[in-house]
């Protein structure tokens, strides 16, 4: 395993790097925090510990924060801490733009770990997501229903390499070897025990019977066909960046779109773009394939001072041979 972690985290970038690593407590990142000191040394790293404590789970929560900081008083590694309230994150807010209590912890959790890096002077951020939580995510997004992008999984590191997951490659059960081999301790968070998460059944319930019936090595061939579909993305993204680049422009808080060469664009790249319009204009939450295909055929169309309601008071504004997109009364847009 330590091999494997040296290999990807050169491949990450990580080499001659101050990381914190994220560590919950539990048997991921208990493992990936020892992986990574016995190899610190070849890797030229400077480590430190950063736990987030969700305030969800009362006494057991605390015995996690407890165990982490032992964890790097014993390694001679700094702890950072942070708490978070999810709770707090949802109230106040109608239901479409109410987050799930798992998002929540989600979006607080990587930001309090973005301030503890900043507060260690760490320019990356390690998380210990396995081979068998990518398999799983891509697993979820296909029962859910999802595009392409859904496929790609969780990305081995963020567009800016400041985040890093180093142990996608390796599977739990060769974690678990090697922390059973190496004979340290780490926490069991009972939650992954509760059945009402849906990832909780996938894993505990379906995954193990479509291995044993399907394909042994489903876990593996599900982390391949997310890496082979990133892979694809990454030159169909940098497609969308060309036409992008050329058809739209800034305008303030309204994005400017050119229509002239629309009915050009294959439909596939069209939608690709409107998705990323929409996305940039604050309404990606609430985007659905009816809204894509919508705001393609307004753009195809040349019907001059039509527009095209969308969600949260977004408007597309056809005017001469743009549109404009954005918060945008009729009687306020001025022509292209």
């Amino acid at each position: 395993m330590e091999i494997e972690l040296q290999r990807r985290c050169e491949e990450l970038g990580m080499a001659g790097r101050r990381v914190l690593v994220a560590a919950s407590g539990g048997l991921d990142s208990t493992s990936l925090v020892h992986a990574l000191h016995a190899r610190s040394r070849e890797l030229e790293l400077e480590l430190a510990i950063g736990h987030v404590n969700h305030g969800l789970r009362g006494d057991e929560a605390e015995a996690d924060e407890a165990f982490v900081v032992d964890l790097g008083q014993r390694l001679g590694i700094p702890v950072f801490c942070r708490r978070i309230d999810p709770r707090d994150a949802r109230l106040r807010k109608s239901s479409r733009e109410r987050p799930t209590l798992q998002e929540a912890c989600r979006t607080l959790r990587y930001q309090a770990l973005e301030e503890m890096a900043a507060e260690a002077q760490g320019d990356r951020v390690a998380t210990a997501h396995t081979l068998d939580d990518q398999a799983e995510t891509v697993l979820l997004r296909i029962l859910r229903g999802t595009g392409p992008e859904g496929l790609a999984g969780i990305p081995g590191r963020s567009p800016d390499g400041r985040l890093v997951r180093p142990l996608l490659s390796l599977s739990r059960a060769e974690i678990l070897a090697y922390a059973e081999q190496r004979g340290f301790d780490w926490r069991e968070d009972t939650s992954n025990e509760r059945t009402e998460y849906a990832r909780n059944r996938l894993r505990r319930q379906w995954l193990p019977g479509l291995s044993q019936a399907f394909n042994p090595q489903l876990l593996r061939s599900l982390a391949q066909l997310a890496e082979g579909q990133r892979r694809e993305l990454e030159w169909i993204e940098a497609a969308v960046e060309r036409e992008a680049g050329r058809l739209w422009t800034d305008d303030g808080e309204f994005l400017r779109i050119e229509t002239k060469d629309w009915e050009a664009i294959p439909a596939a790249l069209a939608r690709r773009l409107v998705r990323r319009a929409l996305i940039r204009c604050g309404i990606g939450r609430e985007v659905t394939r009816r809204h894509l295909d919508r705001v393609d055929a307004f753009l195809r169309s040349g019907r001059n001072g039509a527009e095209l309601e969308l969600p949260c008071g977004v408007r597309l504004l056809r005017s001469g041979a743009c549109c404009r997109l954005g918060p945008i009364r009729v009687d306020a847009a001025p022509a292209c």
